[in-house]
């Protein structure tokens, strides 16, 4: 039996650029990067006020790679900084458009998705989409809990990645994702480690500005007592603090650069710090995963690696050393993050799984 082709536009809004892609079922037929001149940008006062001039852009390209908009089936966008909701494909309503316009949970690029997906759609009277945002919250109760009552750990992570290679581990292991026990560790600028039990991911480090191993740019744990020393030290301000933990912290904390390509040419000259410093990147990460697994009663089916940082080779030996006891280690490098929502409209679109309504209120995070 033939499976009915429908066409999806995509589209991943960032700081400085927007990644659009058109596809027939989970074929690509066009990917661009559309990279917008910062002055421009700058007129706007907020991110969200940029909506329009990015819509229109996006219009106007797909008019002259010769992409006729009223083929489209659906358009899905990249999910903002919502409300804490559970994984999983949802269709953009009013009350998501103004949680995005407002920034319920902070003002982000990915905001835009949600927002021009529903621009566009609207005007075809076609299907809006988003898929698994970074505040994807199934963490449970316990794994919530800090050690300070007035802190709560968050879930915020590569949640849209993660969930999407973990399907695709799930099928080419022949099983569904809602059976397996995973680790999966997104590797980019931020580096997150995710529980994924049974379809959910019940525990994850904050990749933000929280916890979990140091990245390319991003501090992850680091000792609290001193942490609190440096804040009151009359040093620094807060913002500078800030910096620190998230921009300018990791690799380009201790080596100026958040490029791991660099890196590695550096330890290939002979850097013994770059050397000693990348180790402990991986070492780090391994003692996460170990966690996770620790999480899981050392029932785990696979261990999988994604993001850009999984391209090294060497790297990913390094890390594979510490943990490939506890199960297989599988390598999925990129972040692929237009195939996933193109993946995860077409779910929907096949009545392969439902689409859900935002917002969630069974999924908002309880306070102590």
């Amino acid at each position: 039996m033939e499976l009915k082709e429908y066409r999806i536009l995509v589209i991943n809004p960032g700081s400085t650029s927007t990644k659009i892609g058109v596809f027939d079922n989970e074929r690509s037929i066009f990917e661009k990067t559309l990279r917008h001149d910062s002055e421009k940008l700058n007129t706007y006062p907020h991110i969200i006020d940029q909506y329009e001039f990015r819509k229109q852009t996006i219009l106007e390209t797909l008019d002259q790679e010769g992409i006729n908009i009223s083929k489209l089936g659906a358009v899905c966008g990249r999910g903002g900084l919502l409300r804490p909701i559970e994984g999983g494909t949802y269709t953009v309503n009013d009350q998501m458009i103004e949680d995005l316009r407002n920034g319920f949970a902070g003002q982000h690029a990915s905001n835009l998705g949600g927002i021009i997906a529903f621009e566009i759609a609207n005007a075809l009277n076609i299907p809006a989409f988003i898929v698994d945002p970074v505040v994807v919250d199934e963490m449970e109760e316990i794994a919530k809990i800090s050690g300070v009552p007035s802190i709560q750990r968050r879930s915020i992570f590569h949640a849209l990645n993660q969930k999407a290679v973990a399907r695709r581990v799930a099928s080419d292991l022949n099983k569904r994702y809602e059976e397996l026990n995973l680790i999966v560790t997104h590797m980019g600028g931020g580096i997150t480690v995710g529980v994924h039990r049974n379809g959910r991911v019940i525990d994850v480090n904050n990749g933000l500005h929280g916890d979990g191993p140091f990245s390319p740019e991003r501090a992850g744990t680091v000792p609290a007592g001193d942490l609190v020393s440096m804040c009151y030290s009359g040093e620094y301000f807060r913002e500078e603090m800030m910096k620190k933990l998230v921009g300018q912290g990791g690799l380009v904390g201790y080596l100026g650069t958040n490029d791991a390509i660099k890196v590695e040419k550096m330890m290939e000259a002979g850097d013994q710090k770059a050397a000693l410093i990348y180790s402990a990147m991986a070492y780090q990460i391994a003692k996460e995963i170990g966690s996770a697994s620790a999480v899981l009663k050392g029932k785990v089916d696979a261990i999988v690696l994604t993001g850009g940082l999984a391209y090294g080779k060497k790297f990913v030996k390094e890390i594979s050393s510490y943990i490939d006891w506890i199960a297989d280690v599988l390598v999925f490098p990129g972040e692929n993050e237009l195939q996933a929502l193109a993946e995860g409209a077409l779910r929907v679109l096949r009545n392969e799984e439902e689409a859900k309504h935002y917002p969630n209120e069974k999924m908002v995070s309880k306070v102590f």
